[in-house]
């Protein structure tokens, strides 16, 4: 038997973990959750009842576990709501929209018993598990920098939304909270942060660039460039060939240096000199393998065996958590101009 996943929320990203969970194997997708009329047909169109509410959800006994896809400010009610049902819930990032709230969930979830998992999904996909191997087996030496960027354009049309321009609902929750997550995963534990951002361009509430210095627990350093209003190719989107609705170049967005080697990302290039490590002697680039299989999709199923409780969540709710910290810490030093420490 399948195991049974309601989608809550039929907004982008909804409606890309419902055709994700329609598409793994041994999960299946039960019912949309959402009140827009919308919805109502774009469920029909899937075969699948849509029901108004979480309560008519846990009133319909219809899932086993659901994934949680609704506005960032509807993310802790709604989690809290799941775990008080006994329901594993799968909440897209970011987790919730402040630490405080994060910690309640968090908490909550592990007080109850009650799996939680944090969408994100970047971690589910082949590369980052070959990129994560070759930094754990010290292929790169001693990680000494890393970067990463996030460039690209939204168009005004999609601000129409109104949530999208308050705040939460900035590159920096939305997108920048992604890079952090992999750039911790890679590297451990962010420290400190210290961040500047502006919205000079569209004047909306939200930023639209973030530049972030990087301090981690190791005493490695990094940093992360964010912008939501520049035509460019380098982000993890227009990079990763993991969503068809983005035009796929051929460039990167991440860079990992090492003592040994160096690492680029998506493209998955492992910079080495063959001889004597000296910026004189010859270097050169080998690209990697890896499973082009879509991570949602892998989401998808490892959340179904998280649900059935034959391993833990590839990305726990405490992961998300970490994430938002950093994020909050980014924030809160944009606002002071000070260095901040994140909090754990």
């Amino acid at each position: 038997m399948n195991t049974k996943i309601a989608v809550v929320g039929a907004g982008l990203i909804g409606r890309r973990h419902a055709a994700a969970v329609r598409a793994a194997e041994n999960v299946e997708l039960a019912c949309i959750v959402d009140p827009a009329p919308d919805a109502q047909a774009y469920a029909a169109s899937l075969g699948v009842p849509c029901l108004p509410d979480l309560g008519s959800l846990f009133a319909s006994e219809s899932a086993e576990g659901v994934i949680l896809s609704t506005p960032n400010t509807m993310h802790a009610d709604g989690a809290l709501a799941c775990i008080s049902a006994g329901l594993p819930v799968l909440i897209e990032k970011p987790l919730t929209t402040d630490l405080a709230s994060a910690r309640v969930v968090v908490e909550t979830a592990e007080n109850a018993g009650v799996a939680i998992a944090t969408g994100h999904h970047r971690r589910h996909n082949p590369l980052i598990a070959r990129a994560k191997a070759l930094v754990d087996d010290g292929v790169l030496g001693q990680i000494a920098s890393v970067h990463g960027t996030t460039w690209f354009m939204k168009p005004e049309e999609y601000f129409e939304v109104d949530w999208r321009r308050r705040k939460g609902a900035g590159p920096v929750y939305l997108n920048l909270i992604h890079d952090i997550d992999l750039l911790q995963h890679f590297c451990g534990p962010v420290a400190s942060v210290h961040a500047a951002e502006s919205n000079v361009i569209r004047r909306n509430e939200v930023e639209e660039t973030a530049v972030i210095l990087l301090r981690f627990a190791s005493g490695l350093l990094g940093t992360v460039n964010v912008c939501d209003s520049a035509v460019a190719p380098w982000s993890w989107e227009l990079t990763a060939r993991e969503n068809p609705a983005y035009p796929a170049t051929a460039e990167d967005c991440y860079w990992i240096g090492g003592t040994e080697g160096s690492l680029s990302l998506p493209n998955l290039t492992l910079w080495q000199n063959p001889g004597k490590r000296s910026w004189w002697e010859p270097i050169s680039g080998s690209k990697l393998l890896f499973d082009f299989s879509d991570p949602l999709i892998l989401q998808a199923e490892q959340f179904g065996r998280v649900i059935r409780g034959e391993e833990a969540p590839l990305v726990s709710g405490r992961d998300g958590f970490a994430a938002l910290a950093v994020i909050e810490a980014v924030k809160l030093s944009a606002a002071t101009g000070q260095t901040v420490e994140v909090d754990r």
